[in-house]
């Protein structure tokens, strides 16, 4: 039986870590390799980082050559050849010409426009890649070897670059990045969603003014198997992120730059002494599902009154046995940041750091965070923009987009509000807002939230938005502006469905997918032909912004206006 004062919440995964299946992640890539084939139809546009020979004819340019030979590699393929297909383990001396969405380098076969994607290939980078993967019109290749670097190369400030799957693009110059993600959302919005380019009001990019230790939540993983890397001779325990391509293997992580150095002490803290055996505490195992520690999670918040920092520690275990966890939280709590440590209860053998009980094992059981004059309660579970300062700079132009009267008599449907936090700091200029979510503790959140700020006009229903029925717009009054912030699989066709009858004035779609936000926008602007919808919006206006620097995320603001 649990100790009294235990919280319980069903194991609901939070919006962020919400994980897309096979099929859903396959139609998100198709979506990219889509954009980057059109892009064979056009010019390639000159970009800032790309060296002069990219040019024309040595743009996408490939030489392939045998895996067993080390003899000279064949000349270019002529381009009459229209049925090129590479052979798995071929390998192929490549230019990447530009990032695709999810930051993989993208290359096409001369003569041919057969797309190559590889993963850590940078715009102008001449390399050598070895095909691992053949899936429907496109390859996609490892690196093997750097010939000639791009243009815009730095070198990467954190020891654990290379073999991190977070920030692939450290060494690359930030200003390249940025650029590199406008063009991305200006392809797909273009070949996807099919706007003319000349029309498409594409806002420059804002870029994000700090570029390191701007995470407010960190999760690092235990395991039984650690990536080997060049320093390193043998395998054991380890604590840090997930390796790329690996479910069970863990890249041992001493300290992390994108989040804050408080949070890195209570990391070094923690390494310090888990492994100590005198302790008894074993990293859970992802194969034999045996072992008790799953995950560490650190946030970050600030204090209301004094605008400190102030730091949750949350330790994801298979079971409770909080004595175990004892030596660590008496260290951890010496850290003056550390303000709460939880113990979230997770026993299924999945990877989520969502637990079925938490337990409250020092300090509050929650941090506070301030966004846009507004203070917002942030427990382990919480779904909450991971990057405080740039979500001032976000939500300011989301609600300039809104295009508010001010009169406080418009009505605002928040579609997946998360915990209020976008319809929360219009509340205050608007008559009511309509917020729904499918996660419950979101939900609740956002009431808390409500409640604490003393906003009474706002009301979050939990529901999912993609089983809504035909009588779904009955529950509230008609919408002068609709919100849309859906997670990276877009909007269901259901609830395109609805928009298109709700037919409100203004729509903000906030999208951190521009994949399935241009496939969205489609829908809305021209309809679906086969499922006899007409479209009734017209685009006016996209805003790209980097919310996460070094990663290849991109967060996009887009307005849409009823024709």
């Amino acid at each position: 039986m649990p100790p009294p004062g235990a919280r319980s919440h069903p194991p609901s995964a939070e919006r962020e870590a919400e994980g897309e299946s096979g099929v859903k992640r396959a139609k998100v890539q198709r979506l990219t390799v889509m954009a980057a084939q059109a892009l064979t139809l056009r010019r390639i546009p000159w970009l800032p980082w790309q060296p002069p020979l990219l040019r024309h004819r040595d743009f996408g340019r490939v030489r392939c050559f045998s895996t067993s030979s080390s003899a000279a590699p064949s000349p270019p393929l002529p381009s009459s050849s229209t049925s090129f297909f590479p052979k798995k383990n071929q390998t192929l001396e490549l230019v990447c010409e530009s990032l695709a969405f999810q930051g993989k380098g993208v290359c096409r076969v001369e003569g041919t426009g057969f797309v190559v994607l590889c993963d850590r290939a940078l715009p102008g980078e001449r390399f050598v890649g070895r095909v691992t993967r053949k899936k429907g019109g496109h390859a996609e290749v490892k690196k093997i070897s750097t010939i000639s670097p791009h243009s815009d190369a730095v070198a990467a400030p954190c020891e654990y670059a290379g073999k991190c799957g977070g920030c692939r693009t450290q060494n690359l110059l930030y200003g390249a990045q940025v650029a590199a993600k406008e063009q991305q959302v200006r392809d797909l919005i273009v070949r996807v969603g099919r706007f003319p380019e000349e029309s498409l009001a594409l806002k420059p990019i804002v870029p994000c003014s700090i570029k390191f230790n701007y995470r407010n939540k960190m999760e690092f993983s235990f395991g039984t198997k650690r990536l080997i890397t060049s320093d390193e001779d043998e395998d054991g325990h380890a604590l840090g992120l997930h390796a790329p391509g690996f479910f069970d293997k863990i890249l041992h992580v001493g300290k992390c730059l994108l989040q804050s150095e408080a949070a890195n002490e209570v990391l070094s803290v923690v390494q310090s002494c888990w492994r100590d055996s005198h302790l008894g505490l074993s990293p859970y195992d992802a194969r034999t599902h045996k072992g008790y520690l799953k995950h560490l999670m650190i946030r970050t918040g600030r204090c209301v009154n004094t605008g400190l920092p102030e730091l949750m520690v949350n330790f994801v275990t298979s079971s409770y046995n909080p004595e175990l966890l004892e030596p660590l939280v008496s260290r951890i709590s010496t850290i003056p940041e550390v303000v709460s440590i939880v113990n979230n209860i997770n026993t299924s053998i999945g990877n989520t750091s969502t637990g079925e009980e938490e337990y409250t094992l020092y300090g509050k059981s929650t941090i506070m965070e301030t966004l846009r004059g507004l203070a917002f309660q942030i427990s382990a579970n919480s779904f909450f923009q991971t990057n405080s300062h740039q979500a001032e700079v976000l939500y300011k132009l989301i609600e300039e987009c809104a295009g508010l009267r001010g009169d406080g008599s418009e009505i605002v449907l928040d579609l997946f509000c998360g915990t209020g936090t976008i319809g929360l700091t219009m509340a205050k200029k608007v008559k009511h807002v309509y917020g729904y979510e499918v996660v419950a503790q979101a939900v609740s959140d956002a009431r808390r939230n409500a409640e604490v700020n003393g906003i009474h006009n706002a009301t979050f229903i939990q529901g999912d938005l993609n089983k809504i029925s035909d009588n779904f717009g009955d529950n509230f009054p008609h919408p002068d502006i609709v919100i849309s912030d859906p997670n990276r699989p877009g909007m269901h066709m259901k609830l395109i469905r609805f928009l298109l009858k709700l037919k409100a004035p203004r729509i903000v779609y906030v999208s951190c997918n521009p994949g399935t936000c241009a496939r969205d926008l489609d829908y809305l602007c021209h309809g679906v032909e086969e499922r006899n919808l007409e479209g009734c919006y017209q685009l006016k206006s996209v805003q790209p912004v980097d919310m996460f620097p070094h990663t290849p995320h991109i967060e996009c603001i887009c307005l849409l206006e009823l024709r």
